[in-house]
């Protein structure tokens, strides 16, 4: 599994599974619940995670909607 990005806004992370599904991409969020454990805290960002096969695909999802900008530096 490959890092996609990190956030600690809940309706992006939303968006962007529904966004990489609809590319027939799956994407799984690890530490989703911390946020609701600490919720005034921005430390614990809920990460997207793809698999390595699909994260070159997944990142060209996101820079061609806008999200760029937003994307984890590749490993």
């Amino acid at each position: 599994m490959e890092e996609l990005l990190r956030t600690s806004d809940i309706v992006f992370v939303t968006f962007v599974e529904a966004l990489l599904a609809a590319e027939g991409i799956e994407a799984v969020v690890l530490d989703f619940h911390m946020g609701a454990v600490h919720t005034n805290i921005d430390a614990f960002p809920r990460r997207i995670m793809v698999s390595a096969e699909d994260a070159r695909r997944a990142r060209q999802v996101l820079t061609d909607a806008g999200y760029a900008s937003e994307l984890s530096a590749p490993r």
